[in-house]
């Protein structure tokens, strides 16, 4: 059906005609075939565009069909794209004097939209060489687990525990006895003179107390 699509630079081809009748079957007088709402969903996908008359009346119900394949969209459940806040706003609108405004807006809306998406696409194509959209949850383990790698190659020891034979046999091992920091800083040479100067004013009062003895 992709062939219905306007070619660029080419003349716009007339809109498939659609005839639903009174059963609520769908008749696509282009290909001679009943079509069901998925069809007509599939259609819009693939940009061609398509009228909708009611069989009997010949009036274009066009909307009302559209407006039953969102509606049946919306039903499957999973990811639906009409929150209900918007849904609730748009209702709020009917009747309301905006309500003239409101479809030229969401037009226009909905057409920079797809502008930017389609943008968007085609350099994420470009940059990636494939269909990042399907890779972003792939690529997010894979730097996880590459940011996990590094951070243990920055401390090997972290979350590692010392295996003993207490330890290996699922016992509590023994506290090791403190000994002092090898790294120690080596006292000043201030501190070590006023240690000798202590010294010697200690010693000097040794001899005092037994010259008196």
């Amino acid at each position: 059906m992709a062939d219905q699509a306007a070619t660029e630079g080419g003349p716009k081809p007339a809109p498939v005609v659609i005839k639903k009748y009174a059963n609520r079957r769908l008749y696509n007088t282009a290909t001679s075939a009943y079509v069901t709402l998925d069809h007509l969903a599939t259609m819009v996908k693939e940009k061609t565009d398509f009228v909708v008359y009611d069989a009997k009346t010949g009036d274009d119900i066009t909307r009302s069909v559209l407006t039953q394949i969102i509606f049946e969209e919306e039903s499957k459940g999973g990811q639906t794209l009409l929150p209900i806040p918007f849904l609730r706003q748009l209702i709020s609108f009917y009747g309301d004097s905006l309500q003239g405004v409101v479809p030229q807006y969401l037009e226009m809306s909905m057409a920079q939209f797809a502008r930017n998406q389609e943008q968007m696409r085609k350099y994420l194509q470009n940059a990636f060489g494939f269909n990042p959209f399907q890779q972003f949850e792939t690529m997010g383990k894979q730097n996880m687990e590459m940011f996990e790698r590094a951070m243990r190659m920055f401390n090997p020891f972290q979350g590692r525990v010392p295996t003993t034979p207490a330890a290996a046999n699922g016992q509590e091992p023994p506290a090791r006895p403190e000994t002092p920091a090898a790294s120690a800083a080596p006292p000043s040479e201030g501190a070590i003179d006023d240690l000798k100067r202590k010294l010697d004013e200690l010693q000097n009062q040794l001899a005092e107390l037994s010259k008196k003895s």
